[in-house]
């Protein structure tokens, strides 16, 4: 096996991890629905504190359950962050003066004030949204797709039929990116992508999309014909290859992480600005 065939399916089952990093061990549905309640309260906070405490709380649970890698690396100390100060910035700026009049004038430029009201509530809103993020990457950074729709049937009984044609889907992904890869070696053998600039990439892109369509189409067509061939949906339910059980460690994490919520609510409760 080439390590290009290794690297084409990231979705194939998880294999073993180090127990300190216990997110890749939960069942998905754990980890979607622990932090859901905050994710969902968040959006009417309004304060500055409580969205920073389920920031901070989203960070330790992904930096203790998750692999450190550079893109994670990235998006923790980069992307958030900097999402932080421009929407900070932004929603300041785009706050109505006259709502908060009240407080100190931290800019004046003309006859135009910046307030520290409207920083407070640009950043407030910032830091939920950013909250809202690292709480949904605790879910999203180890779970797979596949594992996520074979939880959905066996758990909440959702139709084979759906969680199969999802997880069809989901390998679409890698299949669509390898045959990618080979039109643009193709294109390249004969010299189709030799200019530079802007146009060029344009018309490049053109150039991909009937090779790729068509062979999308040949892989559906594969695909149908395979789940034909294994009578799929001729019967009510259908076993399991591969089992994505809901264990004692799931519902210690789902309360856990279901207590630190509430309890972050009521004690920073009301969430005014």
């Amino acid at each position: 096996m080439t390590t290009a065939s290794v690297a084409i399916d990231p979705y194939a089952e998880a294999g073993p991890v180090s127990p300190v990093r216990f997110l890749y061990r939960l069942n998905p549905l754990a980890k979607l629905l622990a932090p859901a309640p905050a994710m969902l309260t968040l959006v009417f906070v309004r304060d500055l504190a409580t969205p920073l405490v389920f920031l901070a709380l989203a960070y330790a649970v992904v930096l203790v359950g998750a692999r450190m890698t550079v893109r994670l690396a990235l998006i923790l100390f980069a992307v958030i962050p900097l999402l932080v100060a421009l929407l900070g910035v932004a929603f300041g700026l785009w706050t109505d003066p006259a709502g908060v009049a009240g407080t100190p004038a931290l800019v004046r430029v003309g006859g135009w004030t910046l307030y520290a009201g409207a920083v407070q509530i640009g950043f407030a809103t910032g830091l939920r949204l950013a909250a809202i993020v690292a709480l949904a990457l605790i879910a999203g950074l180890t779970t797979t797709g596949p594992d996520l729709a074979r939880s959905l049937v066996q758990q909440l009984r959702v139709p084979y039929r759906v969680g199969y044609t999802a997880i069809a889907a989901f390998r679409f992904v890698p299949r669509f990116r390898r045959e990618l890869d080979i039109i643009r070696q193709a294109h390249r053998v004969r010299a189709a992508g030799a200019r530079r600039g802007p146009f060029a990439a344009i018309a490049r892109g053109f150039g991909y999309i009937v090779p790729l369509l068509a062979g999308a189409i040949r892989h559906a067509e594969r695909v149908a014909l395979a789940m034909d061939a294994r009578a799929f949906g001729a019967y009510p339910t259908r076993t399991e290859r591969h089992r994505v059980p809901w264990r004692v460690r799931d519902t210690v994490f789902t309360v856990l992480m279901l207590t630190a919520s509430a309890s972050v609510f009521w004690l920073l409760f009301p969430w005014t600005p």
